[in-house]
């Protein structure tokens, strides 16, 4: 029995993730991660790689990705609440330039899948998030970059609503748009 549903967000390779979660007046018990079953829905990446990180609210972390040793990212909330980001940056690919946004919460337990080939981001909406993920290659700093998080070529519609001013960090204020990179990422079809 399948404990995962693969849900196409229509940029290929680039899925939602809902979990089976098992809920009773005790709690809940869910697999967040199962090798097999990813395989099954067609996720066949090995991952190397947890991280995690803990922000406030208002905090936008991205878009990030690496050039070199690129990552493939299965990302999650365990509390709080994040709008998460991924932009396709594989040239030739129908989808190039193209970005999906989902709500990650502690709450719903989705999870967002996020092929190598793409950038990254999230914006916390919550007054907390605790962002864990998985990566298919170690971080290699030499070959980190990412592009600024209000690119008007991407147009990312962040919720922006409840929030005044983002809260980036230095290296995210610095980042350069899209059409001043020169970015790797090939689409294989």
């Amino acid at each position: 029995m399948i404990k995962i549903k693969v849900i196409d967000t229509g940029i290929k390779e680039l899925y939602l993730i809902e979990p089976k979660v098992f809920s009773d007046s005790r709690g809940y018990f869910m697999e967040f991660f199962n090798e097999y079953e990813m395989e099954q829905c067609g996720i066949k990446t090995k991952f190397v790689q947890d991280n995690e990180s803990k922000s406030e609210k208002g905090v936008l972390r991205g878009l990030h990705f690496q050039t070199k040793k690129t990552q493939a990212k299965l990302v999650r909330v365990i509390s709080g609440e994040v709008f998460d980001v991924a932009v396709d940056l594989r040239k030739g690919s129908p989808t190039y330039k193209k970005w999906h946004g989902v709500i990650l919460s502690g709450q719903n337990k989705n999870q967002f899948y996020i092929p190598e080939g793409f950038a990254h981001g999230f914006l916390v909406l919550s007054e907390e998030a605790v962002f864990t993920y998985k990566c298919s290659d170690y971080y290699a700093p030499e070959y980190d970059s990412g592009i600024i998080w209000n690119d008007p070529e991407i147009g990312i519609q962040w919720p922006l609503d409840q929030i005044s001013t983002p809260l980036l960090s230095e290296k995210d204020k610095t980042l350069k748009s899209l059409k001043d990179q020169d970015l790797p990422f090939i689409y294989r079809g």
